[in-house]
This record gives structure tokens, C-alpha cells and sequence, in this order.
């Protein structure tokens, strides 16, 4: 049964697809997903190549959606997907999954060949810390993660391109009313749910002593070193002032006191910033700069003008100066 639906609400384009039967449910059904440009409140460079989808299935994947956007515009456009329920592992690989700190060794061993040294030992730093922080998980205990009603995602695409063929293609399924089917092409490569679903979990919630001891290691020696790291920061800004010439002091003290030329620098890095900031906030605005030129104008004008009574002043005593005879 087709079912009408709007091609468009606000700013959104409706994808409508099609929902196959399930031994629960012998029937199908259209379910919709509202699909935008992705126009986030802090931009990124890869705005232009991405789209905003919410009210997603709830047994969304990151294959379910390669498949439905494979079925839209063809293989080769779909680079990746992030639920909003999900830590974006671009702004934080310390919460990223293994697979998707694998995809992104990948990508960046494919995209930064001509990267600076410095640059790849940062990169491969980050990557260590994630992989030490992946490491210190216990392990999970759901094969397959299910999503909010109604939530929400952004695909990255090839390019802009991609993103003007998504919604032509969109417009062109409420014409033709033929809608792709949800799942379609990702077979066995995602798990199942049902009472499979449940089995997994029920045997996961008792994971292997070996395993779980590992990550308690893990995340003992990770507890153990940035406990370490915080300790050595704290030390070496007890003796040092900041830009106000104050040193911080914690409890216990400071491990010396500072030096006297180092109170003098601080002093005179204070003196220096205030006169800075006094400086940039004199003659702030353009009103204030034409007044202080016209007092300044006006001041010589009447310095001119004393000095010119004072010369006409010298020459009347002159004219009447009288020799002794």
C-alpha cells in the first residue's frame, strides 16, 4: 500500500523507505527519514559534503545506511555515518570504537603521505593513547546497538556533488513511488536481533576472567600514568608566576620559592600587558580619535598664540628703552 506523504517540511526532504516484513510483523511498512544539508552552529570543512538525517530506524547501521544510499545514487559515494548517540571519534579517539580507530589509521595513512614528521608522531601518539584507552574497556555486552525513536545522523559523502544527486534522487521517489528497502544488500555482515540478539547479550554478561583482568590492567596502568602526568604539571606551576607575577600555591607549598628576578620579570611582564590593554583601549572609537586630534589642534593654536603676545610684549620694551646718560 502507498502511503502519501509531503516531499518536502520546512527545510527537510522526506525519504521514504521501504520497511521489509518481519516474522513479528508480516507486513510493510514506509517509514520516513527527513534528510537535509548538514549546517552544524560550528562549521567544519566537510559541511559542504554532508547530510543532516533524523528520525532514523531505531536498528540503524552504519552498512544500513551505505545500502540505502548505495540504492539512491550508486556505490563509491558514501564514506561514513555518525549517530548522534555516538562520540564523534574525529573530536574525541579516546572514546572511539576499534573499528573506527581502524578507519581512521586508514584514512589518514591514505591522506597524509606528504604530512610533516612532527605532524605523523602526534597522529601516531593520538592513535596510541585511543588504543590504550580502547584497551582499558571492559567488553561489551550487546552484539549490536539500538537506537533512539527519532534520532538523528550525519553521512559524509564523496563530495558536493553526492549531496545535490541524494536529494535529486529523493525528489524523484515520490514521482516514481518505488522506495528502497530498508537493509537491502548488508545480509550477514551485521548481527541479527531477535532472540539471537538477547542469547549474544545473555553470554556476553559473563565474559572471560582472562579477558576482564586485562582490561583492569589496562586501565590500572592508563589510571596510573595520567595520575603521574597531572602530579608532574602540578609541580612544575607551583614555582612558576603567571602573567599577574602570582606563583600557585597547593597544599604542602610550592617546592621553592621564586626567585627575585623572577618577581621583577613577572612584575614587569604585568606593567608591560597593562600598558598594553590601556593602550588599545585609548581612542577606542573613531569619535574619540577626531576629538583628541581637535584638543590637540586647539592646544598649539593657543601655545601660538602666547608665544605671540610674548614676542609682541619683548619688542614695546625694546622701542622704549632709554640709554643712561
Amino acid at each position: 500500500m502507498v502511503v502519501y506523504c509531503p516531499a518536502t517540511i520546512s527545510d527537510f526532504s522526506v525519504l521514504p523507505i521501504s520497511i521489509p516484513p518481519l516474522p513479528s510483523f508480516p507486513k510493510t511498512v514506509v517509514h520516513h527519514v527527513y534528510v537535509r544539508r548538514n549546517s552544524p552552529k560550528v562549521p567544519t570543512a566537510d559541511d559542504s559534503r554532508s547530510l543532516f538525517l533524523t528520525n532514523v530506524p531505531v536498528d540503524s547501521t552504519e552498512l544500513h545506511l551505505r545500502g540505502l544510499f548505495t540504492a539512491l545514487i550508486g556505490a563509491g559515494r558514501f564514506e561514513s555515518a555518525t549517530f548522534d548517540d555516538e562520540r564523534n571519534a574525529l573530536h574525541s579517539l579516546a572514546d572511539a570504537t576499534p573499528a573506527q580507530l581502524a578507519r581512521q589509521l586508514v584514512f589518514h595513512m591514505n591522506n597524509n603521505g606528504g604530512a610533516n614528521k612532527k605532524r605523523k608522531r602526534e597522529e601516531d601518539a593520538e592513535a596510541e593513547r585511543a588504543r590504550e584507552e580502547a584497551a582499558s574497556r571492559l567488553p561489551g555486552t550487546w552484539t549490536r546497538t539500538l537506537r533512539r525513536s527519532g534520532s538523528a545522523a550525519v553521512v559524509l559523502l564523496a563530495d558536493e556533488k553526492s549531496v545535490e544527486q541524494v536529494l535529486k534522487a529523493i525528489a524523484k521517489l515520490h514521482k516514481s513511488k518505488r522506495y528502497p528497502t530498508w537493509g537491502e544488500g548488508v545480509g550477514d555482515r551485521v548481527p541479527a536481533l531477535g532472540s539471537a540478539w538477547l542469547k549474544a547479550h545473555n553470554r556476553l554478561s559473563y565474559p572471560d576472567r582472562d579477558a576482564v583482568q586485562a582490561a583492569i590492567d589496562a586501565f590500572s596502568t592508563l589510571f596510573a600514568r595520567k595520575e603521574q602526568e597531572a602530579a608532574d604539571t602540578a609541580k612544575r606551576l607551583r614555582g612558576e608566576p603567571d602573567e599577574d607575577g602570582f606563583v600557585t600555591v597547593t597544599r604542602g607549598g610550592r617546592n621553592a620559592p621564586a626567585s627575585r628576578n623572577e618577581a621583577e620579570e613577572a612584575k614587569r611582564k604585568m606593567l608591560e600587558k597593562a600598558e598594553k590593554k590601556k593602550a588599545e583601549l585609548t581612542d577606542f572609537y573613531r569619535f574619540q580619535l577626531k576629538d583628541r586630534q581637535k584638543d590637540e589642534q586647539e592646544e598649539l593654536l593657543k601655545r601660538f598664540d602666547q608665544d605671540r603676545k610674548k614676542v609682541w610684549a619683548m619688542r614695546e620694551q625694546r622701542s622704549k628703552f632709554v640709554p643712561e646718560k
